[in-house]
């Protein structure tokens, strides 16, 4: 009975895609066309063995992303997987996730076949992805933020020796790696096809989303309206970032026990839960055919996350 419920809602859910991306154009803007060729940068294209190989995965990725539902939806996910510089379309993310969740609680229930569980699973597969995301956002922004003073010292370095803005920024493209090499080009690039330099500059900081590089522009925007010495002030914005970044790592030196005491409390239930799940479903069950053992659920979930959240608020130091 359960399977033949999973194969109707399956069926309903592939009825309605379909519905709707017959009832819809697929509409392609041109700032997300300017947006994708700009950012093809010294990256290269993919070698041909490479794509025969992934071909027919990335076409059916790419059409199942381009329905109508799945591009609405992939909307709320589009500038977080430019912050992570992840090479997919806010529709495809939302496929990816679609599937994790349906492999996970088909996984489930046929090893338990219990519902209840796979459901349970089903969303927890879901969340995969976009751990994932932010794993890979907040690892590109680490090393950007690690790249940026080298930056603003070879752009200052320029000026002195009379580079004009834009050359110091070329400068930086060809003398740094990625994730810094990757976004002056595209800023440069922007700016080559007629966006004025402010706005370049803008979407630059919209991309990253940098506190160190908003400061850089800031102070950049400020330095072309007013004048100024700008090579000095990009040295003192160095230092300044210099200093931050030290003490950001003492920080997370002295928090470090706090933040894995954190995780390991906040993870240890969900293990203990899934591992009963597995070994002995009857014994979780019970939880969940009563009135008390889901108002104990839903309790423990409240505690659960008012835990981590306290944790990660108290570990979290602004300065």
């Amino acid at each position: 009975m359960e399977t033949v419920s999973v194969l109707v809602f399956l069926a309903s859910f592939l009825t309605v895609l379909g519905i709707s991306e017959a009832l819809s154009s697929d509409q392609r803007q041109v700032m997300t066309r300017i947006k994708k060729i700009a950012s093809r940068d010294a990256q290269g294209e993919e070698a041909p063995a490479d794509r025969r190989h992934v071909e027919l995965w990335r076409k059916l990725l790419t059409w199942a992303g381009g329905l109508s539902l799945t591009r609405r939806m992939g909307l709320l996910v589009d500038r977080k997987l430019e912050e992570a510089d992840v090479l997919l379309r806010g529709g495809e993310f939302v496929v990816i996730v679609i599937a994790c969740a349906l492999t996970s609680s088909f996984v489930s229930f046929t090893i338990t076949l219990n519902p209840a569980g796979s459901i349970i699973l089903g969303l927890t597969g879901a969340l995969i992805p976009f751990a994932a995301l932010n794993a890979a956002r907040n690892k590109r922004l680490s090393n950007f933020n690690a790249q940026i003073c080298d930056a603003l010292t070879i752009m200052a370095n320029s000026l002195r020796s009379g580079f004009s803005f834009l050359q110091s920024m070329d400068m930086v493209r060809k003398e740094l790696p990625d994730p810094v090499k990757k976004e002056f080009t595209r800023t440069l690039k922007e700016i080559n096809l007629g966006t004025p330099t402010e706005e370049a500059l803008e979407n630059l900081a919209k991309r990253v989303n940098s506190e160190d590089l908003d400061l850089v522009i800031t102070a950049v925007l400020i330095q072309r309206q007013v004048g100024g010495n700008l090579s000095e002030v990009l040295d003192n914005i160095a230092e300044t970032i210099r200093d931050r970044i030290r003490i950001k790592r003492e920080i997370r030196t002295l928090t470090a026990q706090g933040r894995i005491s954190g995780l390991i409390i906040g993870l240890l239930p969900l293990i203990l839960g899934g591992f009963m799940m597995v070994v002995k479903p009857s014994y979780i069950m019970q939880l969940f055919s009563s009135r008390a053992g889901l108002t104990m659920m839903m309790l423990a979930i409240m505690g659960e996350f008012t835990g981590m959240l306290i944790i990660k608020k108290i570990v979290d130091i602004k300065f």
